[in-house]
Formats: C-alpha cells, structure tokens, sequence
C-alpha cells in the first residue's frame, strides 16, 4: 500500500523566498526595536515594514554580480525602500540575520515534527489498547523466549517515541535563539537591547554569548534529536519486517487493492514502506554527522558550516516530516494475524514454557541444576526432533513422579503471564 504524503508545510519552509522572507522579518524587527528605543520613529518603522518587498528573481540578479546573498537580499530591499534604506541593518552583520532567520525556520520546522510526534504516539496508543491482551511471542536474540502480548510490545514502541518527543522538544527549545550582536558577537556598533528586543519579537531568546554567529553545538544537538527520532522509527520498521517474513507472519503493512508485489512473483507482498523507512533513517543519521563536523569553525566565524546546513537541515526536516508520516500511515493500517501470534507460541509443543516447566519442578524441592537438566533435555529434544515438549513432559518419569498431569498442563497456561501487565499498561497510558 504506497501512500504519497504531503510534506509541503515543511518544504515550503526551506524554500528560497521563504528563506528571504525570514531574512526579512529580522530586518523589519530590528527596525522595530530601534523605533522602540527612539532612535527611529514608529511611523518610519511602519513605512519600511509596509514598503520592503524583495523577489527571489531580483536577489538571483544581484547576487551575480556581488556574489553574496545577504549583500544581495539588502540591494533588493532597498530598492523597495529608496531613502528608508538607510534605516535597515543598521549595526549588524550578515550572520545576525542568517542565524537568527534560521532559528526562526528551525522553530516553525519543529512545530511540524511535534504535531507528526503527537499523532503517531497516539496511533500507537489506540493499537496499544486493542491488542492488550493479543498473545504473541516475545523474542530474545532473534529466538522464542516467552509468551507476552502485543500490545505490551506497543507499549515499548510508545515510551521510545515519548522519550524522544521529550528529547525533540529539548532540543527545539535550546535551540531558540537569536543573535543581533554584530561583528565577532562584541555589540560595537549596536546596542544589546536591540538584541533583546528584536529577539523577543521574533519569539526567541537572545544567545547567551555569540561569536558573530551562534555556536554550532546548538545545532548538532538538535541534528542528534532527529537522527534519533529516524533511527527509532528504523527500530521498528526493522520489527515490522521480520514479523512480516513468510515463516513468521505476525504482522503485514496493509496491501492496497491492486498492488503488486512483485514484478515476476505475482504472490509477493513485500514490507516496502518499512524497508523505505530504514534506508531514509540513514540518510538522515549521516545528515547528524555533518552536523558534528560543523562545530569546530575557525576563531569567531568561518562559513565552513553554511554550505552542509543548506542541505542537511532542510532535507533531514523534511525526511522525518515524511518519516512520521508514513509510519503512522503504517500503523494506522497494520495487519495483525492474531492466529499466527498464538500459533507460533505452540510452537514444538510449548518450548517458550521452560522456565514455567523449571520453576515447578523447583518448587517440588529438587535442585535448580537438576531441574533444569531435566527440563532441557526435553526442550530441545522437542525443538531439534520437530517434537512436542508438552508430550516429551508428560512422558518423562522423572518429571510425572513429581508432577501431575494437570500440574503439567497448567504450566502451560498463557494467561498466566499476562498477570501483571496492567502494571505496565498503567505507566504508559496513563
């Protein structure tokens, strides 16, 4: 089932008039901190906000023949401006209006990935709640373990993607920051209240201190927080997966009408929107490690950095914009075999109720060592021979001699080990 999803919101965002056009609600807001000071009047800062006006077209030109896009983008202004020119960027340096734009970018990007969060995690918690008590088996090392349900496994999957909404939303708030500070960040010829102002009209916080730019660690933190959400997103699509193989079929993406599979093997319905997903999750990891490369610039300002966030923020912001998107897609639409979760629970007769097996023999005072040989040899002689360990119990004196026949069936009670995931079901959805 391949669903096209929209990610406009976000890629209009990155876009290059969008990107000018936070250029300029820099500029007008710093015209509108000095009127605020006095040193324009209001009407002049009103003038210039009803009168700037830029085209991508026009900066394009420019650009040219300065060969640099801020020179360009203030040209352009101005000559929307004429005498009222003299009052924009009045003080700063390129790099106030790139990184504060870029915050402000970065801020409406975040609110689409948090919207994306919350509504995934609430698919997650409806599928939680029908499948409470849907018995499945749980896996360690690729292997059956024991018997649990799965929606307990849903569970898991909503307080890892909790955690990193959490995370998100900490790295999106850090990351909240603006700089008016001019050359190599020492405020010499603009006052730091224009900074304050201008910053709490934009809605961010003023950096700390900046160094002509804002320091690059904010962004590789943030960069680390969508590189987790992708990768979690991987974890489990990569579960999906391997619930989806033929020999295990728990789980199957939803298969539209008409779909094919496969081009020569018209049976085949492959998990292609979850295989999509882990390659996108390394597009976007690697995208992090740009991020990391970006820290160490030299002395106050270099550019160094520029060229890779031009591709690796709007294209990891889009990628988990589309990501989020399709997973929720995903969930909204799974196929739960309910009759294959309980099947492969049974499998060789029950292997997964060893340690139920185990603890009653203990419990009838022999040794752990001794139980334990006991209840293996029968376990694996049902899983090598394609037996039956149920039967292979029942038929071992040393087991019968201390348990009876309903003993023995009782271990194999499935409901016994959901006893306690109200508890768990209780810290998640709650």
């Amino acid at each position: 089932m391949i669903e096209r999803y929209s990610t406009e919101e976000m890629t209009k965002i990155w876009n290059l008039n969008s990107k000018f056009g936070y250029y300029l609600q820099v500029e007008l807001a710093v015209c509108d901190a000095y009127a605020q000071l006095g040193t324009i009047s209001k009407e002049t800062a009103q003038e210039i906000r009803n009168k700037a006006a830029f085209t991508v077209e026009r900066i394009d030109e420019i650009e040219k023949e300065v060969r640099h896009d801020v020179i360009a983008f203030l040209t352009c202004v101005n000559e929307s401006l004429g005498d009222l020119g003299k009052f924009v960027h009045v003080g700063l340096t390129s790099s106030d209006v790139i990184d504060t734009a870029f915050a402000l970018q970065i801020q409406d990007s975040g609110k689409i990935i948090l919207k994306d969060l919350t509504q995934t995690i609430e698919t997650l918690k409806n599928l939680a709640k029908q499948h409470k008590t849907t018995i499945c088996i749980g896996r360690s090392h690729g292997i059956h373990a024991e018997v649990m349900t799965f929606g307990v496994k849903i569970c898991s999957w909503i307080d890892i993607l909790q955690r990193q909404k959490d995370n998100f939303m900490n790295a999106l708030e850090q990351i909240r920051v603006g700089q008016i500070s001019g050359p190599v960040g020492t405020y010499s010829n603009i006052s730091p209240d224009i900074e304050k102002i201008t910053c709490e009209k934009l809605g961010l916080k003023p950096a700390r201190i900046s160094t002509q730019i804002i320091a690059r660690d904010y962004h590789a933190y943030f960069m680390q927080s969508l590189a987790l959400i992708a990768s979690v997103i991987e974890q489990f699509a990569t579960e999906i997966r391997h619930l989806q193989k033929t020999e295990v079929l728990e789980l199957e993406e939803g298969f539209g009408k008409g779909q094919k599979g496969s081009s020569a093997m018209p049976h085949k319905k492959n998990p292609v929107l979850s295989e999509n997903l882990c390659g996108l999750a390394r597009v976007v990891r690697a995208n992090s490690f740009a991020a990391l490369e970006n820290v160490p610039l030299w002395h106050e300002r270099d550019i160094s950095h520029s060229s890779a966030e031009r591709i690796i923020f709007p294209d990891s912001l889009t990628l988990v914009d589309f990501m989020l998107k399709r997973f929720n897609t995903i969930m909204e639409n799974i196929v739960v075999h309910k009759d294959n979760m309980l099947k492969n629970t049974d499998k060789f007769g029950g292997i997964v109720f060893s340690q139920k097996a185990l603890l009653s023999l203990v419990n009838k005072g022999i040794s752990r060592e001794d139980a334990y040989a006991i209840i293996q040899r029968n376990a694996l002689d049902a899983f090598q021979n394609n037996g039956d360990f149920k039967q292979n119990l029942r038929n071992d004196p040393e087991v019968t001699k201390l348990l009876t026949l309903d003993e023995i069936e009782n271990i194999f009670d499935k409901q016994a080990f959901l006893k306690n995931i109200n508890t768990i079901y209780d810290r998640i959805l709650s």
